[in-house]
């Protein structure tokens, strides 16, 4: 038998553990190819999925398993891409075993990289701070570019990819604790503990006192409020995430941007990664050598345990990974 998690109920707020249930399947068939799950990807955007409502991606269905980017091994196949022993990428259900048709899966290379940091780094983490920052950012050295959730899987790509620029990076994060070690490891310039500054509007100020040039957003809300009242004429906002209103049951309202957006003549937009698949493999190609030459470096919080899946995707909330939060399986 194998195993799998479905999303049991739609949360109403923060998910917890009673929405989602394990369940004893029977092992899949030989299909054209048959996976085992090593790695697995949990993220906030997955949160949004779990609405019955309209997005850019569809929703989960009550009763169906969960799905999210993973790593798994090929034990069985009959596809002329892939081989027994091969490990492949893709967009797959959170069972241990499951068969697939092979389309859209992705080959990847353990002697270039750890499994693990291809959904991280090398996957659609990394993708998300390099093609973002290509695509809006549009960094110049000499810059000031803020990021929020610094020490996050995306954020502290950013940094790094910044610092690669030549620009000046100031990070924002949720303890003295994350802001030493986005400083010491990755080279931020300088960091705010969001947590425990009263002032986040002042603070910013005082940490940019060139003014912000660029805002790469992973949390929206008070945060991006203040931001965006230290922005500089010309400055670009990356609407990149928003985990702080992800778990709101009500639409929430704040200050009105357009007014700012106007006077600076700022750019403010929203991104998603699979407007840009054509341009992966560009993207990791360039990441995988800063990676090799020591430029960029990487987190990782992992989990083991296949049944701790929904719990790990829970602490994301809770601010509890440093990086990437994955699941070993």
């Amino acid at each position: 038998m194998s195993k799998q998690i479905i999303l049991k109920s739609r949360p109403k707020g923060k998910p917890s553990l009673e929405n989602f249930e394990i369940q004893e399947i029977e092992d899949p068939k030989n299909e054209r190819v048959v996976l085992e799950t090593k790695y697995i990807s949990v993220d906030p955007y997955l949160r949004g999925r779990m609405r019955n409502e309209e997005s850019y991606i569809e929703p989960f269905e009550v009763g169906e398993a969960v799905e999210s980017m993973i790593v798994s091994e090929v034990t069985f196949s009959d596809h002329e891409e892939f081989k027994k022993g091969d490990y492949v990428i893709g967009m797959l259900d959170w069972k241990k075993q499951q068969s697939h048709s092979g389309e859209n899966l992705r080959k990847v290379d353990p002697s270039i990289a750890p499994l693990s940091a291809y959904l991280g780094v090398l996957g659609l983490t990394g993708l998300t701070a390099y093609l973002a920052l290509d695509k809006i950012g549009n960094l110049n050295k000499g810059e000031t570019l803020l990021v929020s959730g610094a020490a996050g899987a995306v954020g502290s790509v950013v940094g790094q990819i910044g610092k690669i620029k030549g620009c000046r990076v100031i990070g924002i994060a949720g303890s003295d604790e994350k802001i030493q070690h986005i400083q010491e490891k990755f080279g931020f310039d300088a960091g705010i503990n969001y947590k425990t500054t009263a002032h986040m509007e002042k603070a910013i100020e005082e940490a940019c006192p060139d003014g912000v040039d660029v805002y790469f957003d992973n949390v929206g809300g008070k945060i991006l409020d203040a931001a965006l009242q230290n922005i500089n004429k010309a400055a670009r906002i990356i609407n990149c995430g928003a985990i702080s209103i992800y778990n709101k049951t009500e639409t929430p309202t704040g200050p009105r941007p357009e007014g700012i957006l106007i006077k600076k003549s700022a750019l403010m937009q929203g991104f998603l990664i699979r407007d840009h698949m054509k341009e992966y493999e560009k993207a990791i190609s360039e990441l995988a050598g800063w990676l090799k030459s020591g430029k960029l470096k990487y987190d990782e919080t992992i989990i083991e345990g296949f049944e701790k899946t929904p719990q790990a995707f829970i602490d994301i909330f809770d601010g509890k990974n440093l990086g990437k939060m994955l699941v070993k399986v």
